[in-house]
């Protein structure tokens, strides 16, 4: 791989006095789709969220784009072109579509794609049609496009999605898949925290598998698909 996109070494973080990240390593080229999987409370997200800057890390160091950002400000990282899509949505729900587009807003960034709420209307064709829809009058499947819609709208480099399938039915599982295949084709990289090995599968180039905090497992998605043992260690239930 070239210069890494996204680059994380050695990273530690602890929510309070327990720490949930051990010696975390991890790497996103540019153009890539990256899943992060592994069980509920393994630590995928607050791998995320002390990568956007929500959780500061005790130890380690985040790179993006070149420059380092372990604990700068979730605002500023933002700004540099990381976007973060979190598990529970957050959408504004007595906001329209629109207006929640609207707040995701940032400037156009050379060499990246431009996102406009049309063009987004065009990738996600049902935010299309509920235009002025307030937030709190979707489905949880919308509200989910929704979210990743107004992430785009901060025209990213890389996105992080956080458990983006969990809570969704299967059909518009696999709408989010083409989605996301769609995205990739735009040059935008990925990271995927997920517990659904199969839709990973369907969308992913490489997998870290992460277990009590640390890194049990890096390689080609199609080789943990594969590796009935690694899965049966530390994605089975």
């Amino acid at each position: 791989m070239s210069e890494a996109l996204l680059s994380v070494r050695g990273l530690d973080s602890f929510y309070g006095r327990a720490q949930i990240l051990s010696g975390l390593a991890l790497e996103v080229g540019a153009g890539e789709i990256v899943a992060l999987l592994g069980r509920n409370g393994a630590g995928k997200s607050t791998t995320m969220k002390s990568i956007i800057g929500l959780v500061r890390p005790a130890a380690g160091e985040i790179r993006f784009r070149g420059a380092v950002i372990t604990g700068a400000p979730p605002h500023d990282i933002a700004r540099r072109g990381l976007g973060y899509v979190p598990e529970e949505r957050r959408i504004f729900t007595e906001l329209t579509v629109l207006e929640n587009l609207e707040v995701g807003r940032q400037p156009p960034r050379d060499g990246l794609p431009r996102w406009t709420p049309e063009r987004l209307f065009a990738l996600f064709p049902s935010l299309g049609a509920m235009r002025t829809r307030l937030g709190g009058r979707m489905s949880g499947g919308e509200q989910q496009m929704l979210t990743i819609a107004r992430t785009l709208m901060g025209n990213p480099a890389l996105l992080l999605l956080d458990e983006p399938s969990e809570g969704l039915a299967p059909k518009v599982v696999e709408q989010m898949a083409a989605t996301i295949a769609q995205l990739k084709t735009e040059g935008l990289s990925i990271v995927l925290s997920e517990q659904n090995l199969h839709f990973a599968t369907l969308v992913c180039d490489r997998a870290y598998v992460i277990e009590k905090g640390r890194i049990r497992y890096h390689g080609p998605m199609a080789e943990l698909a594969a590796n009935s043992d690694v899965r049966r260690s530390y994605l089975s239930v």
